[in-house]
């Protein structure tokens, strides 16, 4: 029985503590879309999605009112293009994200994922075209997003994909540099990627999922936050049971949310990714929650082992709150979306390096950071590698989302604005990388892969 303290528990971390449900997401199939025609390819896609997600915006907006808990964001993933797009007799997919693109618009959502390729073993001829037209295709487009997967751990690491990558980001942050190279915001390179996915950019709806299905992602920084004000002092065991329960409270109105969507747009409620996103607002930062553990500032010593505690913690708590808990799940530190790691990145405190050491202890990677826009295609390349192997040695979901801003220099700021916030542009090693990615090759999967 759900008692009256609690319903006024849940009402002021909604209130006053930005708790809300980060994105329902739903994820259709394309796999019968395609056809060697790219036009009837195109027309395919769109009506597929168009009748399937029609009413995902408004069943959103009527739970919002009738339950009083905000649902931020409205999206769909639908099967990597480079997947429905083989067939297609054509050297460029820039017309299908364009269609996914009037798809999204149609559907009113705020973003689309999956003009993706998974290519962590080696490319077809498809994967190629689809990474090659990215470019573009962001720059061309309000509402896709673009993902490849270039690592796993039972594979190792596609160095021809990721030398590719690091060429592809650097093009596409020319082609928006009007934009401050916003494009990169919409492109994010993974190691070891999930096929349910609910949040953006990485989202792709994978081929071991139904035709059909919805996702929702969870989140609540700012929740845990005032939790943790109440236990100051006290010992890491205390810390950690305040964040389990908290993390449960959380999980569990996504939880309610996922199934009241499910059953009233008709299909199956699929994963809850329990994962803390911040956003830009003041009171809804990881950064703050580590802080508040007793670091001075985010990114000095004792930092990776703070977010260990938080990102184990959350999972503990909310795996207890839902039947199926998937996606990510875990705690995100994308710079350009949370003010306190914008503060710390300002100060200097926060730098790349020790970006990448909190990267092994947390969900996904490298994610929303700004570099130099001098900054050459392989040292893009390198990062992204090791990245990759962070995630293929500990057969975890890593990613790089970087963006090097056309015409900045260390200190200056990247404003992309709304959830994707602002990002101080951080320095990179000066020291080159050429000859490291020019081997290509693959590198080979850990002894780990040999699990059966």
């Amino acid at each position: 029985m759900i008692r009256r303290k609690e319903i006024l528990k849940t009402l002021d971390m909604i209130d006053k503590r930005h708790l809300d449900i980060r994105t329902i997401t739903m994820g259709i199939s394309l796999l019968d879309c395609c056809d060697p025609d790219l036009d009837r390819c195109c027309e395919k896609i769109y009506n597929k999605i168009t009748t399937y997600a029609k009413n995902l915006v408004k069943v959103g907006c009527d739970i919002e009112k009738e339950f009083g808990i905000p649902i931020v964001n409205k999206r769909i993933s639908v099967t990597p293009i480079a997947l429905v797009a083989g067939a297609c007799q054509t050297d460029s997919y820039v017309k299908i994200a364009q269609t996914l693109d009037r798809a999204a618009e149609t559907c009113g959502v705020n973003f689309l994922g999956g003009f993706s390729a998974l290519v962590q073993k080696g490319c077809t001829k498809g994967d190629w075209t689809l990474m090659r037209s990215i470019p573009e295709a962001m720059a061309t487009t309000n509402r896709v997003c673009a993902s490849v997967n270039v690592g796993s751990t039972r594979a190792g690491i596609n160095m021809d994909a990721v030398a590719e990558m690091g060429r592809i980001i650097k093009q596409t942050a020319e082609i928006t540099a009007d934009n401050d190279g916003l494009g990169c915001a919409k492109l994010v390179v993974f190691a070891n990627a999930v096929e349910d996915n609910p949040f953006m950019a990485g989202a792709f709806h994978g081929v071991g999922e139904p035709e059909c299905v919805l996702n929702v992602g969870v989140s609540g920084p700012g929740v845990v936050y005032h939790a943790l004000q109440s236990v100051k002092g006290q010992p890491f065991d205390v810390v950690a049971e305040t964040v389990k329960k908290t993390a449960f409270q959380i999980t569990r109105m996504g939880q309610l949310v996922g199934q009241e969507a499910s059953r009233r747009l008709g299909v199956p409620f699929g994963i809850l990714d329990l994962s803390l996103a911040p956003t830009p607002a003041v009171g809804d930062s990881v950064a703050r929650i580590l802080e508040e553990m007793g670091l001075e500032v985010c990114g000095t010593h004792g930092t990776t082992a703070a977010l260990a505690l938080l990102n184990d913690a959350v999972k503990k708590g909310g795996v207890m709150a839902s039947n199926h808990v998937g996606g990510l799940s875990g705690a995100f530190i994308p710079v350009s979306e949370d003010e306190g790691m914008i503060a710390a990145a300002q100060r200097g405190t926060l730098c790349l390096d020790k970006l990448e050491a909190m990267t092994c202890v947390c969900s996904v990677g490298l994610d929303m950071i700004a570099v130099p826009g001098d900054t050459s295609a392989a040292t893009i390349s390198a990062i992204i590698a090791d990245e990759a192997a962070i995630g293929m040695v500990n057969s975890k979901t890593t990613a790089v989302r970087i963006i090097p801003a056309p015409g900045k220099t260390v200190g200056d700021m990247v404003e992309m604005g709304g959830l994707l916030g602002s990002a101080p542009v951080m320095p990179v090693h000066s020291e080159g990388s050429f000859d490291f990615i020019a081997r290509g090759g693959r590198i080979p999967a850990p002894l780990q892969s040999l699990k059966n």
